[in-house]
């Protein structure tokens, strides 16, 4: 292995490990600051992205339309005295064609200083080939980043996609599918905004820092603040700052931004991750199931031009309207258990155990219903249904029923077996609310790390007066992970948590030195 150790400006450099592949771009960089080219470049004003010369070929050419184009070199064909490149921008890509006696005999040997993954800026007239390809006849060619180290081989195939997720930049440059994910990601939180902006709704920004943990149950991220000299908490949800916001007066707001929950790792979950939370005076569950189908239907309309799409193999009908079934005639529907009428504890301890359904001593009948509904109605919910009259035990902040205290006007919305979004009628009594944070907090003493703790200043906002309020999340990352036909979260997240590369290797060699 070589040392590099001088660096453009031919002072001493970091020592770092380079192979051959690199010394032979690092020869090329110095040989090209030899030359008195800048192998880091400058600002280069281009002036078209290569997807619009693709659909504008013929008018450029007829017109001698002159362009300036930049990107990154992803092949180079050289035959003597003429070379092909190609080059991609964050459009797609173009063929570069380059002669000697166009260019000039200096600027056209700079491509024999070009690596694939160089980054270099071109002016040139457009043109079709004989074969009918949109190309570039290059007048002038400017190396704008010398890449030291080469692209990844054989990208695509690559198994350990742990890579792909830690170097998504390499992701990004070579797989074109992905770069469009992370393009209709940003497509569907801006249809989103749009929806809610016509509907009168005001996008608000609220604390990510709080001294409680509330307005969901999961287990929340700690820190300290040391001018302060207290614990702080990551918010694990937007909703009691925005429930706020309404008894303030603001009828219509909502929050697109990061949440925090210190939770394990999967394909559906990221300990960070994008929700959007919106709450809307004199409304209730019903118009909150409104817009989230709203939500889903014009989004998907708009970015995918279609409401069918197809997820995992499976074909997804998304036009409305949804079904809407209640949580207990879905559990009754699917397990066959009927919990109509089932207030006592023992009569539902008694169902759970011949459904052979695990429960906890300290669970009550809400708990135990829930426990049904995940063991036996979740996975089953494929085409896009809203579950809706939650058990009072696992819905804190949501409105007792009319029709049953112990059932609320909450709801979720399922596609493929997968929450997507969670809404109620927001409990706007504080002293309903200070008795369930009262129980919360019996919970967490209890052990229960994702229960909710007190929060007074909320109750005293509700003594103030909360109208009847609608609310409503949803996963943003679920969402696109829908639209796009992501398998894994980690597929729409450009950056997901990863565990630190030496704490995996030593993990690896801890298992293989087990196995032997």
């Amino acid at each position: 292995m070589a040392e590099d150790k001088k660096n453009v400006q031919g002072k001493q450099a970091p020592v770092m490990d380079i192979n051959e592949q690199m010394q032979n771009r690092i020869d090329k960089m110095h040989k090209l600051e030899e030359r008195g080219i800048r192998p880091f470049g400058h600002r280069f004003d281009w002036t078209h992205h290569t997807k619009e010369i693709y659909e504008n070929v013929e008018k450029m050419e007829a017109d001698g339309t002159v362009v300036k184009a930049a990107g990154r070199v992803m092949a180079i064909r050289g035959h003597g005295k003429t070379s092909f490149i190609d080059l991609q921008d964050s459009t797609g890509k173009i063929q570069l064609y380059t002669r000697k006696d166009i260019l000039g005999e200096d600027n056209y040997s700079l491509i024999k200083l070009m690596d694939i993954g160089d980054i270099i800026g071109v002016t040139g007239t457009v043109f079709k080939t004989h074969m009918g390809e949109p190309s570039i006849r290059v007048e002038n060619l400017e190396f704008l980043s010398k890449a030291l180290k080469p692209l990844p081989e054989k990208w695509h195939g690559l198994t350990n996609v742990d890579l792909r997720y830690r170097q998504r930049y390499l992701d990004l440059i070579v797989n074109p599918d992905v770069r469009d994910v992370f393009i209709k990601r940003t497509q569907i939180i801006k249809s989103i905004r749009e929806i809610l902006d016509n509907e009168g709704y005001l996008e608000v920004e609220t604390p990510v820092l709080n001294t409680i943990s509330g307005g969901a149950t999961a287990r929340p991220f700690i820190t300290y603040h040391n001018a302060l000299d207290i614990q702080l908490y990551l918010r694990i949800a937007t909703e009691l700052n925005l429930k706020r916001l309404i008894v303030g007066g603001l009828e219509r707001v909502y929050e697109i931004g990061r949440i925090f929950r210190n939770e394990g790792i999967d394909i559906k979950h990221n300990p960070e991750f994008t929700s959007i939370e919106l709450y809307q005076a004199y409304g209730d569950m019903d118009t909150m199931m409104d817009i989230a189908e709203k939500i889903v239907t014009e989004t998907a309309q708009k970015v995918l031009g279609t409401l069918q799409i197809v997820y995992e193999g499976q074909e997804i009908n998304l036009a409305g309207p949804w079904p809407r079934v209640t949580m207990i005639d879905a559990v009754k529907q699917y397990s066959g258990a009927d919990f109509n009428g089932v207030t006592d504890l023992a009569t539902a301890r008694k169902t759970a155990d011949e459904a052979h359904v695990e429960y906890e001593e300290s669970w009550g009948v809400g708990k135990i219903i829930n426990a049904f509904f995940d063991e036996f109605v979740e996975d089953k919910l494929i085409q896009p249904i809203f579950i809706y009259k939650y058990p009072k035990e696992i819905s804190p902040l949501a409105k007792s029923s009319v029709e049953d205290p112990e059932i609320t006007d909450r709801f979720e919305g399922f596609i493929y077996g997968r929450e997507l979004c969670n809404g109620f009628t927001e409990l706007n009594d504080p002293i309903d609310q200070r008795e369930r944070f009262v129980k919360q907090m019996e919970e967490r003493a209890a052990g229960d790390e994702e229960a909710g703790m007190m929060d007074e200043d909320f109750i005293n906002a509700l003594m103030h007066g909360l109208p009847p309020t609608g609310g409503l999340g949803i996963g943003i990352d679920r969402l696109v992970m829908f639209l796009t036909g992501a398998v894994s979260i980690r597929d729409v997240l450009l950056f997901p948590t990863m565990k630190p590369l030496a704490q995996e290797k030593s993990e690896n060699e801890e298992d293989a030195e087990e196995s032997k």
